[in-house]
């Protein structure tokens, strides 16, 4: 039986756990391999440095991205606008969550959670709008990107080192020989 954006609203503030929502159904995030964690880490870690925290912040497994009602995930890494954190700020009761598209979102995968973040998530980001959208793959040294185009489609690119630079963030790069290293 579905779970109601009311219900999944309260567990997710209210259990330590931390839920996702996929098509109605809950979701426990489950926990990762440490090469997952130090590659998002380290993206979390060159991203907040190189971004201006008054227009951007930064999340590292936390807060949500909404699709729908039934639709709630917890990215690896995410960017997202200040001004938009600032409006939730000193709301205790009100989950962390954003049904704009952002600016960045990244997936690390894992054994836990590869197909599902390749099945379920990234398209799911995609039709959120986001403007880019990151599959990082620390095993296989790769990174897969989405990079929204004027038509409102996504036009796809690899790469297994080198610096990238994320479409809407222009002052941001990320050496991909040194993440993996």
């Amino acid at each position: 039986m579905p779970v109601s954006e009311r219900t999944f609203l309260q567990l997710a503030l209210e259990d330590p756990n931390q839920w996702e929502l996929y098509c109605g159904e809950l979701r426990r995030k489950p926990t990762m391999t440490a090469q997952h964690n130090e590659v998002a880490s380290e993206l979390y870690y060159r991203l907040r440095q190189q971004l201006d925290r008054s227009r951007y912040t930064v999340r590292l497994n936390m807060g949500h991205v909404r699709r729908s009602e039934e639709s709630y995930y917890i990215p690896d890494v995410f960017v997202v606008p200040t001004e938009l954190v600032r409006l939730l700020l000193g709301l205790k009761n009100e989950l962390e969550a954003y049904s704009v598209p952002l600016p960045l979102v990244i997936e690390v995968w894992s054994p836990s959670t590869g197909a599902f973040d390749v099945d379920s998530k990234l398209p799911e980001y995609q039709r959120r709008g986001d403007r880019e959208i990151w599959r990082i793959h620390p095993f296989e040294r790769t990174l897969t990107a989405w990079r929204r185009q004027l038509d409102g489609s996504y036009a796809e690119s690899h790469d297994t080192g080198g610096i990238v630079q994320p479409v809407a963030l222009p002052n941001v790069t990320i050496d991909l020989n040194t993440l993996f290293d």
